[in-house]
């Protein structure tokens, strides 16, 4: 009795990329589909079975089976040969281009995005003006008209009605009383377990970190503050957000300009911030909170700064708990203020780019200036 056909015995590599193509896609649906074969194959589906996964015809996949046991994974990558002329014209291809790039359900379809096997079954039945195409075939014409599988990107807008109020607050804040400015932010949550990141190393030997995920220590938030004028940077991890952190937080901030002139504090739209005990302190002690328009976090200066904390302090670390990771932030912290820019430098930077805003018409924020 014949044997049946199978795929030999998966090496850790091959089998870690023949998931990696199964997971997250390929640019080329052969190597997907041919992927989705080996891997079906190793899991001990027969062949017939395979071939009704993958709407393919037995013989193709039992090809591609044996090419895997012969040449490895370099049986994936398609090797194509001289075809017919395209059969296509110029109409039919505007057609088809029109046909990708509209959404499957304004043409009654029960599914929200176009696979290459959809679309091609599509054209083809479509009654108006059937369009018979291969998937090969399809997938380099929408290659060459520039049609490319891309990630469905969201935005929003500020429904903020002081949007352009806090802006220009803030805009002051910064421009022209910097040496009275702080800003104040929580950065988290910051977990115990192994967090990938990028650095320098031989090439096709990188930097490894164990697997694990296992987040058996809770969570922290950094409180961060920091001062415009001398670009200086401090904090402190708590375990979680509320009034009295953020009171606390202020009133170092408030410390550090101990001559009671008043100052300014630019923070987020967060309940903790809101609160009315909060507001009231900062009346008695001169301290205006200059809060971010919603949805523009981005208007807050600690923002920048939270990003090179991130990479430097978090990205390649595997702290074993929260005191090792505190300690690494709070030393980086102490690094970069060692380092800090001259405040003569930051406000020559924020004169010049004063005046290329000035130039362009447009405002802090990007907006074009309002005419008088």
């Amino acid at each position: 009795m014949a044997q049946p056909v199978r795929v030999r015995g998966l090496t850790e590599q091959e089998g870690q990329k023949l998931q990696h193509i199964v997971r997250r896609g390929s640019t080329s649906s052969v190597r997907f589909r041919r992927a989705m074969m080996l891997l079906a194959s190793a899991g001990g589906n027969t062949v017939p079975v395979i071939a009704r996964l993958v709407q393919a015809d037995e013989d193709t996949v039992r090809d591609v089976i044996h090419k895997f046991n012969e040449i490895g994974l370099a049986c994936l990558n398609p090797r194509w040969a001289g075809g017919r002329p395209r059969l296509l014209s110029p109409d039919d291809e505007d057609f088809v281009a029109v046909t990708a790039t509209t959404r499957p359900t304004r043409l009654g379809k029960p599914f929200t995005r176009w696979s290459i096997r959809k679309l091609a079954d599509h054209l083809r039945h479509n009654p108006a003006r059937p369009v018979r195409i291969g998937r090969e075939a399809l997938r380099c014409l929408l290659a060459r008209r520039g049609i490319t599988f891309q990630r469905t990107k969201t935005w929003k807008e500020s429904p903020d009605a002081a949007f352009d109020t806090k802006l220009a607050r803030i805009e002051y804040a910064i421009n022209d009383r910097p040496d009275r400015t702080f800003a104040f932010d929580e950065f988290g949550p910051l977990g115990i377990r192994p967090t990938a990141g990028s650095c320098w190393a031989e090439q096709g030997r990188p930097d490894r970190l164990p697997a694990t995920y296992r987040r058996t220590h809770g969570i922290t938030y950094f409180h961060g503050c920091y001062s415009v004028g001398d670009d200086q940077m401090w904090g402190i991890n708590r375990r979680r957000k509320g009034i009295d952190h953020t009171w606390a937080a202020l009133r170092t901030i408030r410390a550090a300009r101990p001559d009671g002139a008043p100052i300014y504090v630019i923070l987020d739209n967060l309940s903790a911030h809101l609160n009315w005990r909060i507001r009231r302190w900062a009346v008695r002690n001169k301290v205006e909170l200059c809060f971010t328009p919603t949805y523009a976090s981005w208007a807050n200066p600690i923002e920048a700064h939270f990003g090179p904390l991130r990479q430097f302090t978090l990205a390649n670390s595997n702290h074993p708990n929260h005191t090792v990771q505190t300690r690494a932030l709070h030393a980086y912290l102490r690094w970069r203020n060692k380092n800090a820019r001259h405040p003569d430098v930051l406000a020559a930077q924020r004169r010049e780019r004063a005046r290329i805003r000035c130039e362009k018409g447009i405002r802090w924020g990007g907006r074009p200036l309002k005419v008088a």
